[in-house]
Protein backbone atom coordinates (compact mmCIF):
# COMPACT_ATOMS: atom_id res chain seq x y z
CA UNK A 1 0.00 0.00 0.00
CA UNK A 2 1.21 3.51 -0.88
CA UNK A 3 2.01 5.76 2.13
CA UNK A 4 -0.25 9.26 1.83
CA UNK A 5 1.73 12.16 0.93
CA UNK A 6 1.95 14.90 3.52
CA UNK A 7 -0.57 18.02 1.95
CA UNK A 8 1.59 20.87 0.67
CA UNK A 9 2.90 23.52 3.19
CA UNK A 10 2.18 26.23 0.81
CA UNK A 11 1.02 26.85 -3.01
CA UNK A 12 2.64 30.09 -4.92
CA UNK A 13 0.24 31.87 -7.31
CA UNK A 14 0.32 34.92 -9.67
CA UNK A 15 -1.64 37.27 -10.55
CA UNK A 16 -2.41 39.17 -13.93
CA UNK A 17 0.18 41.82 -12.95
CA UNK A 18 3.00 38.79 -12.51
CA UNK A 19 2.66 39.79 -8.58
CA UNK A 20 3.43 36.25 -7.06
CA UNK A 21 1.75 35.65 -3.38
CA UNK A 22 2.37 32.77 -1.00
CA UNK A 23 -1.15 30.78 0.21
CA UNK A 24 0.16 28.50 3.41
CA UNK A 25 -1.83 25.98 4.54
CA UNK A 26 0.16 25.93 8.18
CA UNK A 27 -0.12 28.62 10.83
CA UNK A 28 1.13 29.79 14.01
CA UNK A 29 4.06 27.89 15.46
CA UNK A 30 3.88 25.29 12.27
CA UNK A 31 4.60 28.31 10.03
CA UNK A 32 7.36 29.62 11.11
CA UNK A 33 9.22 26.04 11.81
CA UNK A 34 9.36 25.66 8.70
CA UNK A 35 12.14 27.02 7.09
CA UNK A 36 11.13 27.41 3.25
CA UNK A 37 8.23 29.43 4.40
CA UNK A 38 9.35 31.24 7.57
CA UNK A 39 10.45 34.90 7.32
CA UNK A 40 10.37 35.46 11.33
CA UNK A 41 11.19 38.93 12.27
CA UNK A 42 9.90 39.74 8.75
CA UNK A 43 6.43 38.87 8.94
CA UNK A 44 4.22 42.21 8.61
CA UNK A 45 1.76 43.16 11.25
CA UNK A 46 -1.36 42.24 9.02
CA UNK A 47 0.41 38.56 8.09
CA UNK A 48 1.06 38.54 11.85
CA UNK A 49 -2.54 38.51 12.43
CA UNK A 50 -3.97 36.33 9.40
CA UNK A 51 -1.54 33.89 9.70
CA UNK A 52 -1.91 33.56 13.98
CA UNK A 53 1.19 34.82 14.67
CA UNK A 54 0.99 37.46 16.95
CA UNK A 55 2.81 36.91 20.56
CA UNK A 56 5.24 34.11 18.81
CA UNK A 57 7.21 37.04 17.32
CA UNK A 58 9.05 39.50 18.49
CA UNK A 59 7.04 43.19 18.58
CA UNK A 60 9.39 44.75 15.71
CA UNK A 61 9.01 43.98 11.93
CA UNK A 62 12.29 43.80 10.38
CA UNK A 63 13.14 43.93 6.08
CA UNK A 64 15.47 41.42 4.71
CA UNK A 65 18.03 43.82 4.57
CA UNK A 66 17.91 44.24 8.80
CA UNK A 67 17.89 40.22 9.09
CA UNK A 68 21.00 39.65 6.95
CA UNK A 69 22.66 42.58 8.98
CA UNK A 70 22.08 40.87 12.38
CA UNK A 71 22.50 37.71 10.54
CA UNK A 72 26.22 38.68 9.13
CA UNK A 73 27.33 40.20 12.37
CA UNK A 74 26.37 36.41 14.20
CA UNK A 75 28.81 34.67 11.66
CA UNK A 76 31.53 37.27 12.04
CA UNK A 77 31.88 36.77 15.69
CA UNK A 78 32.55 32.72 14.80
CA UNK A 79 36.00 32.36 15.35
CA UNK A 80 36.22 29.01 13.62
CA UNK A 81 35.70 27.88 10.25
CA UNK A 82 33.55 24.88 11.37
CA UNK A 83 31.54 27.57 13.93
CA UNK A 84 30.68 29.63 10.88
CA UNK A 85 29.53 26.63 8.76
CA UNK A 86 27.33 25.30 11.90
CA UNK A 87 25.87 28.94 12.52
CA UNK A 88 25.15 29.19 8.32
CA UNK A 89 23.32 25.76 8.97
CA UNK A 90 21.35 26.94 11.65
CA UNK A 91 20.27 30.11 9.79
CA UNK A 92 19.28 28.06 6.89
CA UNK A 93 17.19 25.45 9.15
CA UNK A 94 15.47 28.19 10.22
CA UNK A 95 14.59 30.49 7.14
CA UNK A 96 15.56 29.99 3.52
CA UNK A 97 15.34 33.02 1.89
CA UNK A 98 17.73 34.70 4.36
CA UNK A 99 20.16 31.77 4.10
CA UNK A 100 20.44 32.65 0.82
CA UNK A 101 19.74 36.08 0.30
CA UNK A 102 22.91 36.00 3.56
CA UNK A 103 24.78 33.82 0.79
CA UNK A 104 24.74 35.32 -2.30
CA UNK A 105 25.79 39.03 -0.38
CA UNK A 106 29.09 37.38 0.96
CA UNK A 107 29.51 34.41 -1.34
CA UNK A 108 33.35 35.03 -1.51
CA UNK A 109 33.71 34.80 2.35
CA UNK A 110 30.78 32.40 2.76
CA UNK A 111 31.08 29.44 -0.08
CA UNK A 112 34.58 28.37 1.30
CA UNK A 113 32.71 28.02 4.51
CA UNK A 114 29.51 26.41 2.83
CA UNK A 115 31.22 23.94 0.59
CA UNK A 116 34.91 23.41 0.08
CA UNK A 117 37.08 23.48 2.49
CA UNK A 118 35.09 23.54 5.66
CA UNK A 119 32.54 21.04 4.32
CA UNK A 120 35.18 18.76 4.57
CA UNK A 121 35.52 19.37 8.43
CA UNK A 122 31.11 19.58 8.54
CA UNK A 123 31.19 16.20 6.77
CA UNK A 124 33.40 14.85 9.72
CA UNK A 125 31.34 15.98 12.11
CA UNK A 126 28.10 15.92 10.89
CA UNK A 127 26.68 13.31 13.39
CA UNK A 128 28.00 15.48 16.02
CA UNK A 129 26.80 18.26 15.84
CA UNK A 130 23.70 17.39 14.19
CA UNK A 131 20.33 19.35 15.06
CA UNK A 132 17.55 19.35 12.84
CA UNK A 133 16.68 16.82 9.75
CA UNK A 134 17.03 17.96 6.56
CA UNK A 135 16.68 15.48 3.29
CA UNK A 136 16.31 12.34 2.48
CA UNK A 137 17.82 9.40 3.66
CA UNK A 138 17.76 6.05 2.07
CA UNK A 139 19.21 3.09 4.07
CA UNK A 140 19.72 -0.96 4.06
CA UNK A 141 18.23 -0.76 7.35
CA UNK A 142 15.02 0.82 6.68
CA UNK A 143 11.72 -0.91 8.21
CA UNK A 144 10.33 0.36 4.37
CA UNK A 145 11.04 0.33 0.69
CA UNK A 146 13.19 3.25 -1.09
CA UNK A 147 9.89 3.78 -2.82
CA UNK A 148 8.02 3.78 -0.15
CA UNK A 149 10.10 6.16 1.92
CA UNK A 150 10.29 8.52 -1.57
CA UNK A 151 6.48 8.44 -1.95
CA UNK A 152 6.61 9.94 1.91
CA UNK A 153 8.86 12.67 1.16
CA UNK A 154 6.65 15.82 1.86
CA UNK A 155 7.68 17.67 -1.42
CA UNK A 156 5.62 17.18 -4.51
CA UNK A 157 7.21 18.73 -7.24
CA UNK A 158 11.59 18.04 -7.27
CA UNK A 159 13.70 18.98 -10.14
CA UNK A 160 16.58 18.32 -8.17
CA UNK A 161 18.96 15.63 -6.37
CA UNK A 162 22.38 15.02 -4.77
CA UNK A 163 22.83 11.66 -4.01
CA UNK A 164 25.50 10.35 -2.03
CA UNK A 165 26.63 6.93 -1.11
CA UNK A 166 29.57 8.87 0.70
CA UNK A 167 32.06 6.19 -0.46
CA UNK A 168 34.35 8.86 -1.48
CA UNK A 169 33.96 12.34 0.01
CA UNK A 170 36.43 14.79 -0.82
CA UNK A 171 40.04 13.95 -0.13
CA UNK A 172 38.82 12.71 3.17
CA UNK A 173 37.27 9.37 2.00
CA UNK A 174 34.36 6.54 3.27
CA UNK A 175 32.13 8.94 5.47
CA UNK A 176 28.94 6.89 5.68
CA UNK A 177 25.53 8.81 6.84
CA UNK A 178 27.69 12.06 7.60
CA UNK A 179 28.18 12.47 3.93
CA UNK A 180 24.47 13.76 3.29
CA UNK A 181 26.37 17.39 4.76
CA UNK A 182 28.06 17.40 0.87
CA UNK A 183 24.72 16.82 -1.14
CA UNK A 184 23.25 20.03 0.93
CA UNK A 185 25.87 21.94 0.38
CA UNK A 186 26.07 21.10 -3.14
CA UNK A 187 22.46 21.81 -3.51
CA UNK A 188 23.52 25.28 -1.50
CA UNK A 189 25.63 26.27 -4.98
CA UNK A 190 22.58 24.90 -7.12
CA UNK A 191 20.46 27.77 -5.84
CA UNK A 192 23.39 30.20 -5.78
CA UNK A 193 23.22 29.25 -9.43
CA UNK A 194 19.60 30.16 -9.84
CA UNK A 195 17.65 26.51 -8.74
CA UNK A 196 14.43 27.21 -6.37
CA UNK A 197 15.57 25.56 -3.03
CA UNK A 198 11.65 24.34 -2.60
CA UNK A 199 12.71 21.95 -6.01
CA UNK A 200 15.39 20.21 -4.71
CA UNK A 201 16.27 17.38 -2.56
CA UNK A 202 19.70 16.13 -0.52
CA UNK A 203 19.78 12.52 -0.42
CA UNK A 204 22.41 9.81 1.13
CA UNK A 205 22.29 6.48 0.74
CA UNK A 206 23.98 4.87 3.59
CA UNK A 207 24.68 1.76 2.81
CA UNK A 208 27.45 1.45 5.88
CA UNK A 209 30.81 2.33 6.38
CA UNK A 210 34.81 0.35 6.33
CA UNK A 211 35.81 3.33 8.53
CA UNK A 212 36.49 1.75 11.88
CA UNK A 213 36.67 5.02 14.06
CA UNK A 214 32.68 5.99 12.34
CA UNK A 215 31.75 2.53 13.75
CA UNK A 216 33.04 3.06 16.91
CA UNK A 217 32.37 6.66 17.61
CA UNK A 218 29.20 6.40 19.92
CA UNK A 219 27.86 9.90 18.23
CA UNK A 220 27.26 8.07 14.86
CA UNK A 221 24.16 8.40 13.20
CA UNK A 222 24.12 5.97 10.60
CA UNK A 223 23.79 2.28 9.86
CA UNK A 224 26.59 0.36 12.02
CA UNK A 225 28.05 -2.34 10.03
CA UNK A 226 30.39 -2.67 6.72
CA UNK A 227 29.63 -1.24 3.75
CA UNK A 228 27.59 -2.89 1.18
CA UNK A 229 29.15 -3.58 -2.24
CA UNK A 230 28.85 -5.28 -5.51
CA UNK A 231 25.26 -5.98 -6.82
CA UNK A 232 23.62 -5.35 -3.98
CA UNK A 233 24.51 -2.00 -3.71
CA UNK A 234 23.31 -1.77 -7.17
CA UNK A 235 20.48 -2.93 -6.22
CA UNK A 236 19.69 -0.35 -3.75
CA UNK A 237 20.94 2.77 -6.02
CA UNK A 238 18.24 0.76 -8.35
CA UNK A 239 15.37 0.66 -6.00
CA UNK A 240 16.11 4.69 -5.67
CA UNK A 241 16.00 5.68 -8.89
CA UNK A 242 12.78 3.62 -10.10
CA UNK A 243 11.26 5.42 -6.91
CA UNK A 244 12.43 8.60 -8.17
CA UNK A 245 11.36 8.05 -11.69
CA UNK A 246 7.57 7.38 -10.18
CA UNK A 247 7.67 10.14 -7.53
CA UNK A 248 9.74 12.90 -9.66
CA UNK A 249 9.43 12.25 -13.43
CA UNK A 250 11.18 15.60 -13.95
CA UNK A 251 13.79 15.31 -11.37
CA UNK A 252 17.40 15.05 -12.26
CA UNK A 253 19.87 13.35 -10.02
CA UNK A 254 23.92 14.47 -9.27
CA UNK A 255 25.49 11.43 -8.51
CA UNK A 256 28.30 12.40 -5.64
CA UNK A 257 31.08 11.19 -4.23
CA UNK A 258 30.55 8.05 -5.14
CA UNK A 259 34.01 5.96 -5.37
CA UNK A 260 35.66 4.59 -7.92
CA UNK A 261 34.29 1.16 -7.74
CA UNK A 262 31.08 2.38 -8.30
CA UNK A 263 30.75 5.57 -9.89
CA UNK A 264 31.32 4.21 -13.22
CA UNK A 265 29.08 1.54 -12.96
CA UNK A 266 26.06 4.01 -11.72
CA UNK A 267 26.36 6.38 -13.95
CA UNK A 268 26.37 3.89 -16.87
CA UNK A 269 23.48 1.82 -15.37
CA UNK A 270 21.33 4.76 -14.49
CA UNK A 271 21.83 7.59 -16.97
CA UNK A 272 18.61 6.21 -19.55
CA UNK A 273 16.59 5.62 -16.45
CA UNK A 274 16.23 9.34 -15.44
CA UNK A 275 18.47 12.07 -16.45
CA UNK A 276 21.67 11.92 -14.45
CA UNK A 277 25.29 12.63 -14.17
CA UNK A 278 28.10 11.82 -11.89
CA UNK A 279 29.38 15.74 -10.94
CA UNK A 280 32.83 14.10 -9.71
CA UNK A 281 33.38 12.16 -13.19
CA UNK A 282 31.68 14.53 -15.64
CA UNK A 283 31.22 17.64 -13.55
CA UNK A 284 34.99 17.98 -12.66
CA UNK A 285 36.04 16.90 -16.14
CA UNK A 286 34.46 20.10 -17.84
CA UNK A 287 35.43 22.57 -15.21
CA UNK A 288 39.01 21.27 -15.92
CA UNK A 289 38.93 21.59 -19.68
CA UNK A 290 37.35 24.39 -19.29
CA UNK A 291 40.20 25.93 -17.29
CA UNK A 292 42.73 24.42 -19.91
CA UNK A 293 40.67 26.20 -22.45
CA UNK A 294 41.01 29.66 -20.44
CA UNK A 295 44.53 29.05 -20.28
CA UNK A 296 45.72 28.21 -23.78
CA UNK A 297 43.26 31.00 -25.42
CA UNK A 298 45.08 33.63 -22.78
CA UNK A 299 48.72 32.16 -24.45
CA UNK A 300 47.36 32.57 -27.43
CA UNK A 301 47.73 28.42 -27.49
CA UNK A 302 45.80 26.12 -28.84
CA UNK A 303 44.71 23.38 -26.58
CA UNK A 304 45.57 21.05 -29.32
CA UNK A 305 48.97 21.79 -29.04
CA UNK A 306 49.72 20.99 -25.70
CA UNK A 307 50.29 17.88 -23.86
CA UNK A 308 48.45 16.71 -20.92
CA UNK A 309 49.40 14.63 -17.59
CA UNK A 310 46.34 13.78 -14.63
CA UNK A 311 47.91 12.81 -12.12
CA UNK A 312 44.93 10.67 -10.15
CA UNK A 313 42.87 7.94 -12.06
CA UNK A 314 40.08 7.69 -9.43
CA UNK A 315 36.56 9.15 -10.93
CA UNK A 316 37.76 12.59 -11.05
CA UNK A 317 41.22 12.05 -12.96
CA UNK A 318 39.24 9.71 -14.94
CA UNK A 319 36.35 12.01 -16.10
CA UNK A 320 39.27 14.64 -16.11
CA UNK A 321 40.86 12.66 -18.81
CA UNK A 322 37.85 11.98 -20.19
CA UNK A 323 37.30 15.81 -20.82
CA UNK A 324 40.58 16.61 -22.46
CA UNK A 325 40.66 13.72 -24.68
CA UNK A 326 36.59 14.53 -25.96
CA UNK A 327 38.08 18.18 -25.95
CA UNK A 328 41.05 17.81 -28.19
CA UNK A 329 38.86 15.82 -30.77
CA UNK A 330 36.44 18.51 -30.40
CA UNK A 331 39.42 20.41 -31.62
CA UNK A 332 39.73 18.32 -35.16
CA UNK A 333 42.23 15.60 -33.39
CA UNK A 334 41.34 12.41 -34.14
CA UNK A 335 40.99 9.82 -31.47
CA UNK A 336 44.43 8.17 -31.43
CA UNK A 337 45.66 11.51 -31.96
CA UNK A 338 43.66 13.00 -28.96
CA UNK A 339 44.90 9.84 -26.99
CA UNK A 340 48.41 10.03 -27.60
CA UNK A 341 48.04 13.49 -26.07
CA UNK A 342 46.86 12.82 -22.80
CA UNK A 343 48.73 10.79 -19.77
CA UNK A 344 46.97 9.43 -17.15
CA UNK A 345 49.76 8.30 -14.18
CA UNK A 346 48.30 6.65 -10.96
CA UNK A 347 50.15 5.65 -7.50
CA UNK A 348 51.49 2.67 -9.84
CA UNK A 349 52.95 4.86 -12.58
CA UNK A 350 52.04 5.29 -16.31
CA UNK A 351 48.10 3.56 -17.69
CA UNK A 352 49.96 1.60 -20.41
CA UNK A 353 48.30 -1.33 -22.08
CA UNK A 354 48.97 -4.45 -20.70
CA UNK A 355 49.77 -3.24 -17.03
CA UNK A 356 47.32 -4.79 -14.51
CA UNK A 357 44.26 -2.00 -13.52
CA UNK A 358 40.90 -1.61 -13.01
CA UNK A 359 38.67 -1.91 -16.35
CA UNK A 360 37.09 1.81 -15.88
CA UNK A 361 41.11 3.27 -16.86
CA UNK A 362 41.92 0.55 -19.80
CA UNK A 363 40.29 3.13 -22.37
CA UNK A 364 42.67 5.81 -21.16
CA UNK A 365 46.20 3.71 -21.20
CA UNK A 366 48.67 4.48 -23.76
CA UNK A 367 49.18 1.73 -26.28
CA UNK A 368 53.01 -0.21 -25.71
CA UNK A 369 54.19 1.01 -28.87
CA UNK A 370 53.84 4.93 -27.56
CA UNK A 371 56.31 4.41 -24.88
CA UNK A 372 58.63 1.63 -26.71
CA UNK A 373 61.41 4.53 -26.87
CA UNK A 374 61.75 5.90 -23.44
CA UNK A 375 64.04 6.07 -20.96
CA UNK A 376 63.00 4.35 -18.30
CA UNK A 377 64.01 2.65 -14.83
CA UNK A 378 61.78 0.23 -14.54
CA UNK A 379 59.04 -1.60 -16.22
CA UNK A 380 56.13 1.44 -15.83
CA UNK A 381 57.08 4.73 -16.25
CA UNK A 382 56.87 7.02 -13.38
CA UNK A 383 55.18 10.89 -12.84
CA UNK A 384 59.06 11.99 -13.54
CA UNK A 385 59.97 9.97 -16.46
CA UNK A 386 56.01 10.68 -17.97
CA UNK A 387 56.77 14.13 -17.72
CA UNK A 388 60.13 14.25 -19.32
CA UNK A 389 59.46 11.70 -21.87
CA UNK A 390 55.74 13.13 -23.33
CA UNK A 391 57.09 16.42 -23.47
CA UNK A 392 54.32 16.84 -20.78
CA UNK A 393 53.05 21.07 -20.97
CA UNK A 394 49.81 21.07 -18.51
CA UNK A 395 49.92 19.16 -15.03
CA UNK A 396 46.50 18.29 -13.71
CA UNK A 397 46.54 16.78 -10.33
CA UNK A 398 43.82 14.84 -8.79
CA UNK A 399 45.19 12.62 -6.48
CA UNK A 400 44.57 13.87 -2.92
CA UNK A 401 48.29 13.59 -2.37
CA UNK A 402 49.32 16.65 -0.46
CA UNK A 403 53.07 17.99 -2.32
CA UNK A 404 52.92 15.63 -4.94
CA UNK A 405 53.78 18.64 -7.25
CA UNK A 406 57.26 19.32 -5.94
CA UNK A 407 59.90 21.03 -7.02
CA UNK A 408 61.79 18.89 -9.48
CA UNK A 409 58.09 18.02 -11.26
CA UNK A 410 57.51 21.82 -11.66
CA UNK A 411 60.61 22.30 -13.21
CA UNK A 412 60.49 19.22 -14.99
CA UNK A 413 57.41 20.52 -16.90
CA UNK A 414 58.82 24.23 -17.56
CA UNK A 415 61.79 22.53 -19.23
CA UNK A 416 58.84 21.98 -21.86
CA UNK A 417 57.53 24.85 -22.14
CA UNK A 418 57.81 28.22 -21.62
CA UNK A 419 54.41 28.88 -20.18
CA UNK A 420 53.44 25.61 -17.92
CA UNK A 421 50.11 25.07 -16.85
CA UNK A 422 49.57 23.75 -13.44
CA UNK A 423 46.32 22.53 -12.07
CA UNK A 424 46.03 21.12 -8.47
CA UNK A 425 42.72 20.25 -8.15
CA UNK A 426 42.23 17.95 -4.90
CA UNK A 427 40.40 18.89 -2.36
CA UNK A 428 40.32 20.18 0.39
CA UNK A 429 43.58 22.23 0.63
CA UNK A 430 45.03 19.85 2.71
CA UNK A 431 45.26 17.22 -0.01
CA UNK A 432 46.40 20.19 -2.62
CA UNK A 433 49.30 18.58 -4.71
CA UNK A 434 51.20 21.87 -4.32
CA UNK A 435 50.63 25.39 -2.96
CA UNK A 436 50.42 27.79 -5.61
CA UNK A 437 53.05 30.71 -4.57
CA UNK A 438 55.92 28.00 -4.80
CA UNK A 439 54.99 26.49 -8.20
CA UNK A 440 55.15 30.48 -9.24
CA UNK A 441 58.44 30.50 -7.61
CA UNK A 442 60.13 27.52 -8.88
CA UNK A 443 58.88 28.72 -12.27
CA UNK A 444 59.76 32.32 -12.10
CA UNK A 445 55.91 33.84 -12.55
CA UNK A 446 55.21 32.03 -15.84
CA UNK A 447 52.68 28.95 -14.24
CA UNK A 448 49.30 29.36 -15.40
CA UNK A 449 48.23 28.05 -11.86
CA UNK A 450 45.12 27.12 -10.31
CA UNK A 451 43.69 25.00 -7.71
CA UNK A 452 39.81 23.33 -6.07
CA UNK A 453 40.60 25.33 -2.85
CA UNK A 454 40.33 28.76 -2.82
CA UNK A 455 43.97 30.26 -2.64
CA UNK A 456 44.83 33.81 -1.74
CA UNK A 457 46.35 36.12 -4.62
CA UNK A 458 50.03 35.68 -4.52
CA UNK A 459 53.12 38.29 -4.73
CA UNK A 460 56.10 37.42 -6.20
CA UNK A 461 58.89 39.89 -7.71
CA UNK A 462 56.68 43.29 -7.69
CA UNK A 463 53.81 41.59 -9.19
CA UNK A 464 50.27 40.08 -8.26
CA UNK A 465 48.85 36.49 -9.46
CA UNK A 466 45.38 35.72 -8.91
CA UNK A 467 44.76 32.01 -8.20
CA UNK A 468 41.55 30.60 -10.13
CA UNK A 469 39.74 28.01 -8.50
CA UNK A 470 38.63 25.68 -10.41
CA UNK A 471 35.41 24.95 -8.54
CA UNK A 472 32.58 22.66 -9.82
CA UNK A 473 30.31 25.12 -9.03
CA UNK A 474 31.00 26.86 -11.71
CA UNK A 475 29.30 24.32 -14.12
CA UNK A 476 26.56 21.73 -12.22
CA UNK A 477 24.09 24.29 -11.24
CA UNK A 478 24.30 25.36 -14.47
CA UNK A 479 24.20 22.04 -16.34
CA UNK A 480 21.55 20.85 -14.01
CA UNK A 481 19.16 24.27 -14.67
CA UNK A 482 19.56 23.72 -18.64
CA UNK A 483 18.35 19.84 -18.04
CA UNK A 484 15.50 21.10 -15.38
CA UNK A 485 14.75 23.76 -18.08
CA UNK A 486 14.10 21.89 -21.05
CA UNK A 487 12.77 18.62 -19.36
CA UNK A 488 16.12 16.54 -20.71
CA UNK A 489 14.99 13.06 -21.01
CA UNK A 490 18.86 12.07 -20.62
CA UNK A 491 21.60 14.31 -19.58
CA UNK A 492 24.13 13.55 -22.79
CA UNK A 493 27.84 14.09 -23.39
CA UNK A 494 27.23 16.45 -25.32
CA UNK A 495 25.27 18.78 -22.85
CA UNK A 496 28.48 18.34 -20.38
CA UNK A 497 31.21 19.24 -23.15
CA UNK A 498 28.61 22.78 -24.05
CA UNK A 499 28.96 23.39 -20.19
CA UNK A 500 32.82 23.56 -20.62
CA UNK A 501 32.85 25.35 -23.35
CA UNK A 502 29.97 27.82 -22.34
CA UNK A 503 31.89 28.45 -19.33
CA UNK A 504 35.54 29.27 -20.88
CA UNK A 505 33.75 31.31 -23.34
CA UNK A 506 32.29 33.33 -20.42
CA UNK A 507 35.76 33.57 -18.78
CA UNK A 508 37.64 34.65 -21.54
CA UNK A 509 35.39 37.31 -22.65
CA UNK A 510 34.66 38.50 -19.07
CA UNK A 511 38.86 38.19 -17.94
CA UNK A 512 40.65 37.54 -20.96
CA UNK A 513 42.64 40.39 -20.96
CA UNK A 514 43.37 39.65 -17.17
CA UNK A 515 44.39 36.26 -18.38
CA UNK A 516 42.14 34.73 -15.21
CA UNK A 517 41.12 30.56 -16.24
CA UNK A 518 38.06 30.60 -14.02
CA UNK A 519 35.50 33.37 -12.98
CA UNK A 520 36.16 35.31 -9.11
CA UNK A 521 33.75 33.40 -7.51
CA UNK A 522 31.32 36.20 -7.11
CA UNK A 523 30.39 35.29 -11.04
CA UNK A 524 28.48 32.04 -9.76
CA UNK A 525 25.45 33.15 -10.89
CA UNK A 526 26.32 34.92 -14.04
CA UNK A 527 28.66 32.04 -14.81
CA UNK A 528 25.59 29.54 -14.63
CA UNK A 529 23.44 31.58 -16.71
CA UNK A 530 25.06 30.91 -19.82
CA UNK A 531 26.07 27.75 -19.10
CA UNK A 532 22.55 26.57 -18.34
CA UNK A 533 21.37 28.45 -21.52
CA UNK A 534 24.00 26.52 -23.46
CA UNK A 535 23.14 23.67 -22.36
CA UNK A 536 19.76 23.83 -22.93
CA UNK A 537 20.60 25.01 -26.59
CA UNK A 538 22.76 21.46 -26.85
CA UNK A 539 19.75 19.05 -25.26
CA UNK A 540 17.76 20.68 -27.98
CA UNK A 541 19.94 19.59 -30.41
CA UNK A 542 20.49 16.29 -28.97
CA UNK A 543 16.90 15.38 -29.48
CA UNK A 544 16.62 14.70 -25.94
CA UNK A 545 14.80 17.83 -24.60
CA UNK A 546 10.40 17.62 -23.41
CA UNK A 547 10.89 21.16 -24.20
CA UNK A 548 11.97 22.59 -27.37
CA UNK A 549 10.00 26.20 -27.08
CA UNK A 550 12.99 27.97 -25.55
CA UNK A 551 13.01 31.73 -26.52
CA UNK A 552 15.82 33.30 -28.95
CA UNK A 553 17.50 35.48 -26.04
CA UNK A 554 17.85 32.23 -23.78
CA UNK A 555 20.37 33.84 -21.61
CA UNK A 556 17.46 36.24 -20.40
CA UNK A 557 14.86 33.75 -20.64
CA UNK A 558 17.26 31.81 -18.07
CA UNK A 559 18.10 34.94 -15.47
CA UNK A 560 13.85 35.59 -15.33
CA UNK A 561 13.19 32.34 -14.44
CA UNK A 562 16.42 31.89 -11.71
CA UNK A 563 15.49 31.98 -8.23
CA UNK A 564 15.89 34.81 -5.66
CA UNK A 565 16.24 35.02 -2.44
CA UNK A 566 12.79 37.18 -1.32
CA UNK A 567 10.14 37.60 0.80
CA UNK A 568 6.96 37.38 -1.06
CA UNK A 569 3.21 38.54 0.40
CA UNK A 570 1.49 35.72 2.53
CA UNK A 571 -2.07 34.80 2.92
CA UNK A 572 -4.03 32.21 4.20
CA UNK A 573 -4.85 29.73 2.06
Amino acid sequence: MKPATLAPMFTIAGDEAGERTVAVHVTGESLIRSPLVNKGTAFTAAERVELGLVGLLPPRVESLEEQKARAYAAFLREPTPLGRHQLLRRVQDTNEVLFYALLQEHVREMLPVVYTPTVGEGVERFSDVYEVPRGLSISIEDPESPKDVVASYPVEDVRMIVATDSSAILGIGDQGYNGLAISIGKLALYTLGGVSPLRTVPVVLDVGTDRAAILDDPSYLGVRRKRLRGEAHLELVRQFVLAVRERWPRAVVQWEDFGKETAFDVLDAFRDVVPSFNDDIQGTGAVALAGLLAATRAQGRSLSAERFLVYGAGAGGAGVARAIRDGLEREGLSREEASSRVFVVDSKGLLVEGRPMETYKQELAQPVSAVAGWTVAGKVPSLMETIANGKVTALLGLSGQPASFDEPVIRAVTANTAAPVVFALSNPTSVCEAVPADVLRWTDGRAIVATGSPFAPVELAGKTYAIGQGNNAFVFPGLGFGAILTEARKVTDGMVAEAAYALADFTVERYGREGLVYPPVEDIRDASVRVAARVARRAVADGVAGRADLPDDLEAHVRRLAWTPRYLPFRRA
